[in-house]
């Protein structure tokens, strides 16, 4: 249960939804609590016509003379005021028997109107409730989701997360409204009773819930398992989803190596682990909801025993309307209590789902704001002093005193193996991670000071892996922007060079282009993405080897577009490949985290060095043709 004290901010916030709730429940089982009573009244009126209908007719003395005076002396010493004040101005008024059925039969259907009534006001507040808490949960998990940095995605699963989102909530909801609701009924329902029932017949009442002390104690032990069960099978679920998600993403994989026998061999035995405890839970509670039933079998059945003995020896004063009473109260509580189960299976539950929740909701993202964020227009001057990264995940020693000063306006490219740090260094700049040692500045000041948004809006970013979202080609190039602008898009997609091909889709820019991309090629997608970075008009470009997948009539159009595009400013460009066309300012080369090289394109020829071997390698392979050395 402690688990779900994090909920109580959301009570607080739905503070006046949740006391009406209350109410209303209260108010609900207040009058339905009547209606035993006016029940028990007409038996008993029932009883004395009878027994006068009798003496009448055999016209001998009625001997039960003293055990009617005695019911009608007792029909209101034990009834709520509301009651005692409804049979006496029955009384006063002397209808028929008829009459007086009639206006008792009207008073249930009015009471049952009433307290229908006031469950309708029930569920709209507690159940609606729990919707808009529902809603206020999945949004700050998403928000908290978003604030978390690169490296706790790096350890979670896509699936795991949506599960959370989804499943988790979900279950969080079942408490948060028919959990509680049920509850304060079973507590309303079961206050009522009992307070009415001892003080009709207290040595009757503690008859009839003999069973209830066998019932808390297989709750008790029921639901240790229940949580134990549901808090494995929300893992299991988990990865399942998992399992699922990534089949489905990478369904393209699968096919094209005929994989998928063994993925769903694979998805299959997930399956049957989760169908395995989910049906060792179902025989649980199978066991468990009918013994509610049975104990609330026997208590009716000790009324019904006990309380005929006492009506055929005449003791403790009990008369057929009691009887009737208590069978309608225990018939009452047979739902509510039988709930008990329902009600600590769903906090069970929940305590478990929310546990999972506040496992992420409590995790700290490394990567945030400082107090004193400081909100700068970047002009473009970035030093690396002495930075030095490794992985937090993988210990993977990523970059090793990296020096390096970039002027306002410079165009950089850094090249440099595969593994070598290269992404490394764009990741660092836009604060995905901290350095482990050395700082970077930008015009003067530590990025950790920056604000973040501040920094990541000002600086454009074009990532190696392209992720295109499942929406229009023009909502997907104006991803970055505040404020949609058509012509702008078209603007950026001349500069990439992708305006002609957007051009000849169906709709042109208002084409859907699938979840990831998936109806475009590789190079469209890549200069899509070029233009979704372009469009923000930055100060600093980031390109992490965007151009992999364009041929090279397109490569040497873009690179003469952006060459124009960037003048005046601060690009760092990383690639694998050599451009001989773009006159670059400065030429980094990496090796193993470290500057191995470092210079203009004729230096770095006439040190001889690794860059000398790549370019003439890559002259030898593609040739000098297009001016392109790729």
């Amino acid at each position: 249960m402690r688990y779900l004290r994090s909920l109580n901010k959301y009570f607080w916030k739905y503070r006046w939804r949740f006391l009406l709730g209350i109410l209303f429940i209260v108010l609900s089982n207040y009058f339905r609590i009547l209606s035993p009573q006016v029940t028990g009244y007409v038996v008993n009126a029932v009883e004395r016509e009878l027994m006068v209908s009798t003496s009448t007719e055999i016209a001998v003395p009625n001997k039960n003379s003293s055990r009617q005076a005695k019911i009608e002396k007792t029909d209101t010493a034990s009834y709520d005021i509301l009651v005692k004040k409804f049979i006496s101005t029955i009384n006063n008024a002397r209808p028929s028997f008829a009459a007086k059925v009639a206006i008792c039969g009207i008073t249930l259907l009015v009471l049952a109107l009433i307290g229908g009534f006031f469950m309708f006001l029930m569920r709209q507040t507690i159940i609606v409730m729990s919707r808009h808490i529902e809603f206020d949960q999945k949004n700050e998990i998403y928000q908290h989701y978003q604030e978390l940095d690169l490296a706790f995605y790096k350890t979670h699963s896509t699936g795991d997360l949506m599960s959370r989102m989804a499943e988790d909530v979900s279950r969080v909801r079942m408490f948060t409204g028919p959990a509680i609701m049920y509850l304060t009924n079973l507590v309303a329902v079961i206050g009522f009773s009992l307070f009415f029932m001892i003080k009709k017949d207290a040595l009757l009442t503690l008859y009839v819930l003999t069973p209830l002390p066998i019932l808390a104690f297989t709750i008790y032990y029921v639901n240790n398992i229940i949580h134990k069960k549901s808090e494995h099978i929300q893992a299991l679920l988990s990865n399942l989803t998992t399992n699922a998600q990534e089949s489905y993403s990478g369904i393209r994989v699968i096919k094209s190596f005929v994989q998928e026998k063994a993925m769903s061999g694979f998805f299959y035995k997930n399956s049957e682990d989760y169908r395995k405890h989910a049906i060792e839970l179902a025989k649980v509670e199978s066991i468990y909801f009918p013994s509610m039933g049975l104990m609330i079998g026997l208590s009716t059945l000790f009324t019904i025993m006990i309380g005929g003995l006492y009506v055929i020896y005449g003791k403790h004063g009990t008369d057929m309307g009691t009887i009737t009473e208590f069978v309608i109260y225990i018939t009452m509580l047979m739902f509510p209590v039988s709930a008990i189960g329902w009600v600590a299976s769903m906090t069970q539950r929940a305590a478990a789902s929310q546990k999972r929740l506040n496992e992420f909701l409590d995790t700290v993202p490394q990567i945030k704001n400082p107090g004193n964020a400081i909100s700068l227009k970047v002009e473009g001057d970035i030093v690396f002093e002495k930075v030095s990264f490794v992985y937090p995940n993988t210990g993977i020693h990523a970059l090793t005193d990296f020096d390096l000063h970039i002027k306002k306006g410079q165009k950089v490219a850094i090249i440099g193996k595969t593994g070598s740090g290269k992404t490394t260094l764009a990741q660092l700049l836009l604060r995905m991670y901290d350095p482990t040692k050395g700082r970077i500045l930008i015009d003067g000041n530590d990025i950790r000071n920056v604000d973040l948004q501040s920094l990541r809006n000002q600086v454009s970013y074009v990532p190696q892996d392209v992720f295109l979202f499942s929406d229009t080609v023009s909502n997907n190039i104006q991803f970055g922007l505040e404020q949609k602008d058509n012509e702008l898009a078209k603007q950026s997609a001349v500069y990439a060079s992708v305006d002609k091909e957007i051009l000849g889709f169906s709709n042109q820019y208002e084409t859907m282009i699938g979840e990831r991309g998936v109806t475009l090629s590789g190079g469209q997608k890549q200069r899509i993405s070029i233009a979704r970075s372009l469009i923000k008009n930055p100060e600093v470009v980031l390109m992490d080897d965007c151009l992999s997948a364009i041929d090279a009539k397109t490569e040497k159009e873009i690179l003469a577009n952006l060459y124009q595009y960037l003048k005046n400013k601060t690009s760092l460009i990383i690639t694998h490949r050599i451009f001989a066309l773009f006159d670059f300012d400065l030429i980094v080369v990496l090796e193993e985290g470290e500057i191995v090289e470092k210079g203009t394109h004729p230096q770095l020829l006439a040190l001889n060095g690794y860059y000398a071997y790549l370019y003439h390698l890559q002259q030898q392979q593609h040739g000098e043709g297009n001016g392109i050395v790729a």
